[in-house]
């Protein structure tokens, strides 16, 4: 299988105006301090929210960003409701083709660059450069004498007198059975000790030095000490390593090697520059989506275009889920923030490659998306209790299912919050076609409220539970009298350490 390489990672008369003039101030002055979000004719007032997070049997922190959460699925299902209360099928290709802009930039970006990595001429590798280290491969084997991460000099220099014993007697026949036999590494142990092929950069600095320092075959001849404990080491000589493996990692360092060329001469000829206030339009496009997702502000120019806002947060908005963009980037330093914007104006420049070289999406592709949507669609009304065909049964009128969708988008919201059903992701594009349809708004001044009140109602009820929670008059072990039991669980995870060799 082809690595993925930079390049793939690139997928409203003078009266009506007066009248309206008023209609705009009255709301300024009163909606905002009761209603947090509205969808069609459906109002979240600042009561409700805050009742919902105040009273979650979920634990859910109380803060804007959580409330924002609430407020945004709450929209975006009160008009999925809607719009199957009014027959409104969800399947205009326009507004889907509108909203699915940033995905199918991303397919073509990918087609284009998947072809552009095959024009690559890379080779596999040999044994010669496998001994002169070629794309900083290396294989080797090892016997690890682990000690604890706190070890006194005294535990320290016990392990380390085992392992020099071990050492002395180690040899290219036994090599492996001593590890076996010795070796504190579970998943090299049950191979000989080995580690297979690897990038240096892979392993923790003095391992990957130390076996560096090597030539191929042969053992060094004194330990290597990492935080891990004290290894004995061996270079693997070619004769002895996973032929195919070594293949395969050869040629993919060679054509990230390639693609790091054909992205530098990319950046120079198209001249990528980014603003110096980029990082703080592009923090203030993920912190707020939906007022940025027509934000014309430019972030970085390049010879034949530019890249804006709106462009930026569509391709954030794409990324994988699991990489946090949205909610890391703002934590980022402007520098940090910068270099990625310029990776994403990289991208538009791909993509003037891409339309050069006539790169479309086929019919096949197209309708794949089409169906893809409407069986979302479909999907989430009957998780909602929304589908039409259901609700006709027990509403005849417009109105009459109007009503009965949005009350039960209210009862899966506090379910939801209540603990007893999983919140169900609105991806954009389909809450892209919604709120283009349909009115929708979310009020930042109420969301405000709805926290302040919700984090009373929170603390009234902890207060309450501490007041009933009957005390006891035993001390737990370990505890000294008249303290209060730490109910805090530890956490469940801890950091990933460096990769062990």
């Amino acid at each position: 299988m082809r690595s993925r390489t930079r390049l793939t990672l690139l997928a409203t008369a003078p009266l009506v105006i007066a009248l309206g003039a008023c209609d705009g101030l009255k709301e300024a002055l009163t909606a905002h301090v009761d209603v947090a979000a509205k969808a069609s004719d459906q109002e979240l007032s600042v009561t409700r929210l805050a009742d919902l997070l105040g009273n979650a049997k979920v634990p859910v922190p109380i803060t804007k960003e959580n409330a924002g959460i609430v407020a945004d699925l709450w929209v975006n299902y009160q008009l999925l409701g809607h719009a199957a209360a009014v027959g409104d099928t969800l399947t205009d290709k326009k507004a889907i083709d509108q909203a699915v802009e940033p995905i199918t930039k991303n397919m073509r970006l990918r087609k284009f660059t998947d072809a552009l990595v095959q024009s690559f001429k890379v080779d596999s590798g040999s044994e010669a450069s496998y001994n002169q280290a070629g794309g900083d491969l290396y294989a080797a084997r090892h016997i690890l004498f682990a000690f604890p991460p706190a070890a006194t000099p005294a535990q320290k220099d016990s392990v380390r007198k085992k392992a020099e014993s071990v050492l002395a007697s180690v040899n290219n026949v036994n090599f492996a059975q001593l590890a076996e036999k010795y070796s504190s590494d579970p998943s090299a142990k049950g191979r000989g000790g080995s580690l297979g092929v690897y990038e240096k950069g892979q392993m923790v600095p003095p391992f990957a030095n130390g076996v560096a320092a090597l030539k191929p075959g042969q053992i060094g001849p004194s330990l290597v000490e990492s935080t891990y404990g004290f290894h004995i080491v061996q270079r693997l000589p070619f004769d002895q390593i996973d032929k195919g493996q070594y293949a395969q990692k050869y040629s993919e360092t060679a054509v990230n090697r390639a693609d790091s060329v054909y992205l530098a001469g990319l950046d120079k000829a198209a001249n990528v520059e980014v603003k110096s206030n980029a990082a703080t339009l592009a923090k203030a496009a993920v912190a707020d989506p939906v007022k940025h997702r027509k934000d014309d502000n430019v972030l970085a120019t390049f010879k034949g275009g530019d890249l804006t806002a709106a462009e930026f947060l569509g391709w954030v908005e794409t990324m994988p889920p699991q990489m946090q963009v949205s909610r890391q980037l703002p934590q980022l330093p402007d520098s940090l923030v910068k270099k990625f914007v310029s990776s994403i104006a990289q991208r538009e420049v791909m993509l003037q490659k891409a339309d050069s070289a006539k790169v479309t999406l086929t019919a096949e592709e197209k309708s794949q998306l089409y169906t893809q949507f409407s069986q979302l669609v479909q999907m989430l009304w009957q998780q909602l209790g929304v589908d039409p065909k259901a609700m006709a049964d027990s509403a005849k009128s417009v109105p009459e299912r109007e009503r009965l969708a949005a009350n039960r988008v209210e009862s899966y919201v506090d379910r939801i919050l209540g603990g007893q059903a999983q919140p169900l992701p609105v991806p954009q594009p389909l809450a892209a076609v919604l709120q283009s349809k349909y009115d929708s708004s979310i009020n930042s001044a109420g969301v405000d409220r709805a926290v302040e009140r919700a984090q009373k109602i929170r603390a009234a009820a902890d207060s309450t539970r501490a007041q009933n929670q009957p005390k006891s008059q035993v001390p737990l072990p370990g505890m000294p009298s008249g303290a209060a039991p730490n109910t805090t669980q530890p956490p469940t995870s801890t950091p990933t350490p460096a990769k062990k060799p």
